[in-house]
């Protein structure tokens, strides 16, 4: 088995003291447990570091003497990778991976990241979209460290910072006949094609607002693109819901589309950041999700 760093710090205190019992007693161990660590280490290496002399304390071998001075260093570079590590623990600087939904990114991140670095400009976040799934999973084997997400089948797993509510809304084009109604019932609009957001999780969440109400939606178009819906519906393709409201009512290729609040009650969406239960989080998550609360107070279009 490799030698432990401890045996290391064994082997150089007892070389600088020449004396194993004294050295004992200043490491707080009994002498034969710090005779049993060099000899360990002699083992290890297959080499002799020490002559023992009876009564008189101990002297390097020349194989010794030469180790010694590597042993220093590699202790002295292993309390710099220790000072290093604590330091990227506790500060707010360096790199900081961070996952985000596809949808909630172009919404979200170009602010609160303007903001992040206004209040932390040493903190340099790398951002990996993707779907809700894919997020999880880096979550769990490190790839991402924290993740801004929607709240839809997060396991005990994570441990979770809400952040907003964001309700579910009628996307029509500016042309629909219910366009200028201040709120619209799923049942006036049940024989209209629908366009549907076609993501994991999302299209379960969807989809159940019309089972609840006893009604099945005709399915016209699905698509994974937020765009692509909205553009679907301006040129009067169908009707969508979504949950997130872009500031401007226009669409890619210049047309428009209208939001009507649902007149059933849906279920709004919960956006959270995650992170794995159980894992301590860094001072830069840390100051990551402080920006995120304070970005969050602000209303949001939903």
């Amino acid at each position: 088995m490799p030698f432990t760093l401890r045996q290391l710090h064994h082997f150089v205190r007892v070389a600088e003291r020449e004396n194993i019992s004294t050295a004992a007693k200043e490491l707080f161990l009994s002498q034969p447990a710090l005779s049993t660590s060099i000899a360990q280490l002699e083992e290890t290496l297959d080499l002799q570091l020490l002559i023992r002399h009876h009564a008189k304390g101990v002297s390097l071998t020349p194989s010794g003497s030469a180790f010694l001075a590597r042993a220093r260093s590699l202790l002295a570079h292993a309390e710099e990778v220790s000072i290093t590590g604590r330091a990227l623990g506790e500060s707010a600087q360096g790199p900081l991976e961070i996952g985000c939904f596809w949808t909630l990114s172009p919404f979200f991140l170009p602010g609160l990241l303007s903001l992040t670095h206004d209040q932390h400009p040493e903190l340099d976040i790398q951002i990996v979209e993707g779907p809700l799934d894919e997020l999880k999973k880096l979550l769990l084997n490190g790839g991402i460290e924290i993740a801004l997400l929607y709240d839809l089948d997060l396991d005990s797993g994570f441990k979770k910072q809400p952040l907003a509510k964001v309700k579910p809304h009628l996307l029509l084009s500016a042309s629909h006949p219910l366009a200028n109604e201040s709120v619209v019932s799923l049942r006036s609009l049940q024989n209209d094609p629908f366009i549907l957001l076609d993501l994991p999780h999302s299209r379960d969440y969807f989809l159940g607002f019309f089972g609840k109400i006893g009604i099945q939606p005709y399915i016209k178009h699905r698509s994974q693109s937020f765009e692509l819906v909205r553009g679907l519906v301006a040129n009067g393709k169908g009707y969508s819901i979504l949950n997130l409201q872009p500031a401007s009512q226009k669409t890619y290729d210049g047309g428009e589309v209208r939001c009507i609040p649902i007149r059933e009650k849906v279920a709004p969406l919960s956006v959270v950041l995650a992170y794995p239960k159980g894992l301590r989080q860094t001072q830069r998550a840390v100051a990551f999700t402080r920006c995120c609360k304070t970005f969050f107070r602000h209303p949001i279009s939903g």
